[in-house]
């Protein structure tokens, strides 16, 4: 018994939440919410997957949402000026990964540790979407293909929801079936021993830092689709969100250890509570106070669960 709560105690838990805001949450539970909350938690479930793959190669991404942002507006830069919508779309996914592959040649190459680093590029990324923009929004009527991409829907189902779990599933068989997913867990986890397996250190971090920045560019787009505005600052509220998201992940299905499904049911429980609170009528500060329980009591769970150290680097 006690293994099968270590595993999906948090999972149990997330299921009691939704269970009780069905009861007193008013609405929590009509299909309008549901759909909603779905569609909500795509933006948190998508750069918490990318976050967790920087964290399984034991390194720190802490720019994403930065990189987020500087990707949304350029990507609405080109839609404001009326270039082709898949321009945008391959700029916006460009800009992304290639912020994830500077961050990875400052890690690996110049050997600057990910937390330095990555602050680092927060800072460049941020500062370059408030000095492309001059600190305004891009609005304006983007092409109606290019909404689809986040209002639309097949059969009934969000097109934002479907693009998740393709990624979803992807980095599942990425992370658990493929030897490029072995090779990555045992760059976190056994560095030493990896090396003397032959398995490049370097590039398995490398290549963990561009897919983080990746999801970052994947969310811009999807997020300028969403909001049909492109603001230097629209991501800014989904870093701490998304690390809680990854922690929580942590405390359950491979307890101490990053990985994909956690993660991804760590946004959904994030975002379940976000909605509930509203519906509940909560304050705006009280979910900033809820989501830093989160980090603090899913730390502590993860550091007491895995014996060895996940938060050493």
């Amino acid at each position: 018994m006690k293994p099968f709560l270590a595993r999906y105690g948090t999972a149990l838990m997330g299921v009691a939440i939704c269970v009780l805001l069905a009861v007193f949450a008013q609405n929590f539970a009509t299909p309008a919410n549901l759909v909603n909350v779905l569609k909500q938690s795509s933006f948190l479930m998508l750069l918490a997957i990318g976050f967790t793959f920087a964290l399984i190669t034991s390194e720190l991404d802490l720019s994403f949402a930065s990189i987020c942002s500087l990707a949304a507006v350029v990507t609405g830069a080109l839609l404001y000026h009326h270039y082709p919508f898949v321009l945008a779309i391959l700029v916006g996914l460009g800009i992304g990964a290639a912020g994830g592959m500077l961050n990875g040649c400052l890690v690996t190459v110049v050997k600057v540790p990910s937390l330095i680093a990555t602050l680092g590029m927060a800072s460049i990324a941020g500062g370059t979407a408030f000095m492309l923009t001059g600190g305004v929004a891009f609005v304006g009527r983007w092409d109606p293909y290019f909404l689809f991409l986040a209002k639309g829907s097949v059969l009934g189902v969000p097109v934002l929801v479907i693009v998740t779990v393709v990624a979803f599933a992807l980095s599942v068989l990425v992370t658990e079936r493929m030897r490029l997913g072995i090779h990555m867990r045992a760059t976190g986890e056994a560095p030493e021993s990896a090396r003397r397996a032959g398995v490049a250190i370097r590039r398995m971090k490398f290549l963990g830092l561009t897919l983080s920045g990746l999801a970052a560019g994947l969310v811009a787009v999807l997020l300028v689709a969403n909001l049909s505005s492109a603001s230097p600052d629209m991501a800014g509220d989904f870093l701490l969100e998304a690390i809680a998201a990854t922690l929580l992940g942590m405390t359950m299905f491979t307890p101490g250890r990053a990985n994909v499904a956690g993660s991804a049911a760590g946004a959904l429980i994030i975002t379940v509570l976000g909605n509930g609170l509203v519906l509940l009528g909560a304050a705006y500060y009280l979910q900033s106070i809820v989501l830093g329980l989160i980090i603090i009591g899913s730390v502590s769970v993860s550091a007491s669960v895995m014996k060895k150290a996940a938060f050493s680097m």
